[in-house]
């Protein structure tokens, strides 16, 4: 191919890492409509964790936290902590995991707000 009929294209885009995933933005000077708002992954990664330490414990595959923590290679706190997303009221899961609405609140937060009577679950995480 004779070098005067080679065809370059650039295209001004960059790649930054958002939540460990890479993602291609557009020049500056371009409007981007934003994506809509989705579920935090590590939202829906703690959800689905403390889902199945749930089920172990139902089982019998693991009798305390302790347990659990150890086989996780986590500490007691933590596990404890996380286990309670497990309890959350089943609007707020149904909201959270399957339309994939974000919370207003932190993972932290989200943790706390599972031991709240379900009524109140929803207005605490949502408004």
């Amino acid at each position: 191919m004779p070098a005067n009929d080679t065809l370059r294209v650039h295209v001004p885009l960059t790649v930054r890492k958002r939540g460990g995933r890479p993602r291609i933005l557009p020049p500056r000077d371009i409007e981007a409509s934003d994506p809509p708002p989705g579920q935090h992954p590590p939202v829906l990664r703690a959800i689905s964790r403390a889902w199945a330490w749930r089920q172990r414990m139902e089982r019998g595959e693991v009798t305390t936290i302790a347990d659990l923590a150890a086989e996780e290679g986590l500490s007691d706190r933590y596990v404890s902590r996380l286990l309670r997303l497990a309890w959350l009221a089943p609007n707020v899961l149904e909201r959270l995991v399957v339309r994939r609405e974000p919370c207003v609140i932190r993972l932290f937060e989200l943790c706390f707000v599972a031991c709240l009577p379900w009524d109140e679950q929803l207005v605490r995480v949502f408004d």
